[in-house]
């Protein structure tokens, strides 16, 4: 069929086809009419006709040969999310919510289901945020069949560095410049002191869950990573990747561009912290070493002439 126009109308229970606006020119391109009608009976079905003859509308002859004229999509019509997804890739770029969660367990979901063996590209610029938003996540990751590679792009902290390191073995990516941090789960207890009690609980069990994950994924032992997680831990790409967060640092081959950093090892910490860490309760941080003591052997911050002359007048005083 050269050409096809479709015509609706209602008919009698005898449908016959119907043709509008005749002509006998012979100018115009033969095209197929349809039409439809329907029985006055709910138990008939709807019934097709057709005729093959040349027909005006509005004085304008009808082709279906004619072709849109192509052109670029505009900027607003740009959907960015289903630019990435047709390239199967997902980007994590903001914290961790639950609405976040929902868009990028159905992303994750979706093309699972739509190619089992092409990998899936995660990647992360995220602050972290919720946990059990994170961990829904997780769970999706390891739901889908294919690989889901994880790529860190700015900042993976607190549940963004979790979602890092567990993606697929040997696919968790890091670029030179990217930042990595760990640290335990934190959350506010509000209400009565049950209630607190219960929150509390929970939040113990989400940070040991954590701790056994990542002691999976990295290697490290559970203990080592409590450890590491009391405060903040920044880490470097090369430094993730030595601990076990990612597998390789994404490299352009300039290496004098992107070289790691010289002297990448932590400040020391300072001996009243360790104090703080020790076991003992209120007996063992009453022996915590005074002001004074801790100037005296060094510990202090800075020694300039001003804090000595306020350590003599302490001296004096007391």
């Amino acid at each position: 069929m050269e050409g096809g126009c479709l015509a609706f109308t209602t008919a009698s229970a005898h449908p016959s086809p119907t043709r509008f606006f005749n002509s006998n020119d012979k100018s115009i391109p033969t095209c197929t009419l349809y039409c439809y009608s329907q029985s006055q009976g709910r138990s008939k079905p709807l019934s097709v006709g057709a005729s093959n003859k040349g027909f005006f509308i509005r004085n304008q002859s009808v082709s279906s040969n004619y072709t849109a004229p192509s052109r670029m999509p505009k900027l607003e019509e740009l959907d960015i999310n289903n630019a990435l997804l047709r390239q199967r890739i997902v980007f994590l770029g903001s914290q961790v919510t639950d609405e976040l969660a929902d868009l990028v367990i159905s992303q994750l979901l979706f093309l699972g289901a739509e190619d089992e063996k092409k990998d899936i590209k995660l990647f992360i610029n995220s602050p972290g945020g919720s946990v059990t938003a994170g961990l829904g996540m997780y769970d999706a990751m390891k739901a889908c069949k294919p690989d889901v590679s994880t790529i860190n792009m700015g900042l993976a902290a607190s549940m963004g560095a979790f979602l890092l390191a567990t993606g697929a073995k040997g696919k968790r990516l890091c670029m030179p410049n990217a930042r990595v941090m760990i640290h335990q789960p934190m959350g506010p207890a509000r209400g009565t002191i049950p209630e607190m009690t219960i929150q509390l609980k929970e939040l113990g069990y989400l940070k040991v869950r954590l701790e056994k994950i990542l002691s999976r994924v990295t290697g490290q032992p559970r203990e080592q990573i409590a450890a590491d997680t009391v405060l903040d831990n920044f880490m470097n790409a090369w430094e993730s990747k030595e601990y076990g967060l990612v597998d390789e640092v994404i490299n352009d081959g300039k290496l004098e561009l992107v070289a790691p950093i010289v002297d990448a090892t932590p400040p020391p910490k300072t001996k009243l912290w360790h104090l703080w860490k020790a076991e003992g309760g209120k007996d063992k941080r009453r022996n915590f070493p005074s002001e004074e003591k801790l100037l005296q052997n060094g510990n202090g911050v800075g020694s300039g002439i001003g804090e000595e002359k306020g350590l003599e007048q302490e001296k004096v005083t007391t």
